[in-house]
């Protein structure tokens, strides 16, 4: 019988989940409850190519998870026939606690809850998710994989701000990256679809959706990645700024009276693509600039201009850089992006082909056979990831034969 990890992610109105069976990598079903706390809430279950949707009271994350296991009953798979040996839970902020997945102990849940400080928008959700799951499947394994996790090989030039030692040690004030177990996933991939060993190559990981954030990856180790204390930092983003000088917030409360909440409701939900043109979205966006409207050319071009940098910055900290792999949302699906983002690099010895480029479908190379760097399309799978590394776990404590 296959092994399954049904793996949760749980946000702060929602709960996605995937029960991933983890030896042929395929997602048996999948679903999102959403709008947690309102007076109705959207559960939606996927399984055999057919969508199965109930609305339903959901007052918290308990709730939704008990509806979760309703429809895995009405619908399947029947949870008691799969397999099922553990959950797993994405975690955004291990900070320098956690450096793989972990088995989640009333301890360790007692340090995910410690670090809520570092990611206030996503460790308490993770907390009820997790709160959720051991309470719907007490008998269980329950393992947390962090998103900073990838990340704790950082160098301390890499990870250390310019800030006072005493003070950023008080106050956990480092790089801690974030997307790390799509980088991780992604390199690994990569370097296998090169016919290559992960310890052999270098890579520049590109994961741009919603969210946006690259790594550079030194045989399979992170050491540079562009998100840092909390996930604002680095490449512009849908609704997010980026980089920006700090010196901005003591202008903006200073001198257009805005307090330090507005300010970051400023930064995280109303800058980055959404904040310059009105939209996120750059399939709107593509849209927009082919009516001739230059707020969305300016936007496509800022957000690809941050991208070349850091590509630069990146070749710079790896010396060699064999591959460049390009995933999530936009990274997979927009050729335009793509290929503005390598724009002007040809001297690096980073050349795309601009017909595999157009055609790319799933995982591909991209690059033109002269080009001394391989380009990839890579889509991510954190699921997988999640799932793959809880089974690792959970084996890796089960008792061994005598």
């Amino acid at each position: 019988m296959s092994e399954t990890v049904l793996v949760i992610n749980a946000g702060s109105s929602s709960i996605k989940y995937q029960l991933v069976d983890v030896d042929t990598r395929e997602a048996l079903a999948s679903g999102i409850v959403e709008r947690i706390g309102e007076a109705i809430s959207p559960l939606t279950h996927r399984v055999g190519g057919a969508k199965h949707t109930v609305e339903a009271p959901v007052p918290d994350h308990t709730t939704g998870l008990r509806g979760v296991l309703r429809l895995f009953e009405n619908h399947g798979p029947d949870l008691a026939r799969v397999g099922l040996v553990g959950v797993g839970h994405r975690v955004v902020q291990g900070a320098d606690e956690f450096s793989q997945a972990t088995l989640i102990t009333p301890q360790v849940l007692a340090k995910i809850v410690e670090l809520a400080p570092l990611a206030p928008l996503h460790n308490p959700a993770n907390i009820q998710g997790i709160e959720a799951a051991r309470a719907a499947f007490p008998a269980l394994p329950q393992v947390a994989v962090f998103d900073t996790a990838f990340h704790a090989t950082l160098p301390p030039e890499a990870y250390t701000y310019a800030i006072d030692p005493v003070l950023a040690k008080e106050f956990r004030i480092r790089r801690y990256g974030f997307h790390g177990t799509s980088h991780q996933y992604v390199s690994r991939e990569t370097a296998r679809a090169m016919g290559r060993l992960s310890q052999d190559v270098n890579i520049i990981t590109v994961h741009i959706g919603s969210g946006c954030s690259m790594a550079a990856v030194r045989g399979g180790r992170s050491v540079e990645t562009s998100m840092g204390l909390t996930p604002l930092e680095g490449l512009v983003m849908g609704s997010r700024c980026g980089d920006i000088d700090p010196a901005i917030v003591f202008h903006l409360v200073r001198e257009a009276g805005l307090t330090v909440d507005a300010v970051d409701t400023l930064f995280n939900k109303r800058s980055g693509l959404l904040g310059m043109c009105g939209s996120l979205d750059l399939r709107d966006i593509h849209q927009a600039i082919a009516a001739g409207d230059p707020a969305a050319q300016l936007a496509f071009d800022v957000f690809t201009h941050r991208l070349r940098g850091y590509i630069g910055a990146y070749c710079a900290q790896l010396g060699r850089v064999d591959a460049i792999a390009f995933t999530a949302g936009i990274g997979e699906n927009d050729p335009a992006a793509r290929a503005a983002a390598v724009r002007g690099l040809e001297a690096f010895g980073i050349e795309l082909d601009p017909d595999r480029n157009a055609a790319a479908r799933g995982q591909a190379l991209i690059s033109s056979d002269r080009s001394r760097t391989q380009i990839w399309v890579t889509p991510t799978d954190e699921e997988y990831e999640i799932a793959h590394q809880a089974a690792d776990l959970i084996h890796s404590l089960a008792p061994q034969p005598a």
